[in-house]
C-alpha cells in the first residue's frame, strides 16, 4: 500500500459513523499508526478520558502500561515505530449502574482491524491487551480465561503477546497473578528492546 493510500485509510478510519447512534458522548475514532511501525498494540477501546483528549493511553491505564513496556512518553507516542488500535475505536460509554466502561462496539474490529493489519506489513509484534482484543485476534486459540491466555503467552510468539489491560482497576488481578510481573513483564521488555532498539527506554 503507497503512504498516500494508508493515510486515506486512517482518515476513512478517523471519519467513521458506523454506530454513532450508539455512542453516548458521539463517534471520535482514536487511533495512530504508520506503515513503518513495528509494534502494534490492540486494547480495548477509549475511556472518556481518551475520548476528551484524542491521545491514546492517557490516562493511569497508559501510564502502567508505558511502565510495563518500559517507555518514556516520547516514545510510546512514536508512531514511526509504534501503532495503536484498539478493538474499538471509541469511547462506548459506561455500563449501567456499573464503574466499568461498555464493551467496544461489535461493527468496528471486523471494519477496520482487517485493512489496516494488511497495510502495517512491517508489524513484527502485536500485543492484545484485554480478552476483546485476544478473542479478535487469536479467535479459537483463546483460552478458557483471560488469565489462561496471557499465562499461555510463549504459545503465540511471535506475532501476539497477550496482556491483561493495566487499569487500576484490575489491581486484584495482579495481586493473585504474580507469575505475570516475573515472567511475562521481563519478556515484554526484551522484546521491545529488540523491535525498537537499545533507545526504547528514552
Amino acid at each position: 500500500m503507497t503512504a498516500k493510500a494508508f493515510h486515506r485509510l486512517l482518515a476513512e478510519a478517523r471519519a467513521c459513523r458506523l454506530c454513532a447512534e450508539y455512542l453516548p458522548l458521539g463517534p471520535r475514532p482514536v487511533l495512530r499508526a504508520s506503515l513503518t511501525a513495528r509494534l502494534l498494540i490492540v486494547g480495548q477501546a477509549p475511556g472518556r478520558k481518551v475520548h476528551e483528549s484524542g491521545i491514546p493511553w492517557n490516562d493511569p491505564s497508559g501510564d502502567r502500561l508505558r511502565g510495563w513496556l518500559g517507555l518514556g512518553r516520547e516514545r510510546f507516542y512514536d508512531e514511526r515505530h509504534i501503532a495503536i488500535i484498539p478493538t474499538g475505536l471509541c469511547y462506548p460509554g459506561k455500563l449501567p449502574g456499573r464503574g466499568g466502561d461498555c464493551p467496544p462496539r461489535p461493527e468496528c474490529a471486523p471494519k477496520w482491524h482487517p485493512p489496516l493489519r494488511a497495510a502495517l506489513k512491517q508489524v513484527r509484534l502485536t500485543l492484545l491487551i484485554g480478552g476483546y482484543a485476544q478473542a479478535f485476534y487469536l479467535g479459537n486459540r483463546a483460552k478458557a480465561s483471560l488469565a489462561d491466555t496471557v499465562a499461555a503467552w510463549r504459545e503465540f510468539l511471535p506475532e501476539f503477546l497477550p496482556l491483561p489491560h493495566p487499569s487500576p482497576r484490575n489491581l486484584n488481578w495482579f495481586r493473585r497473578h504474580p507469575w505475570f510481573e516475573a515472567e511475562v513483564i521481563p519478556e515484554l521488555r526484551r522484546q521491545v528492546r529488540t523491535l525498537l532498539g537499545d533507545d526504547a527506554h528514552s
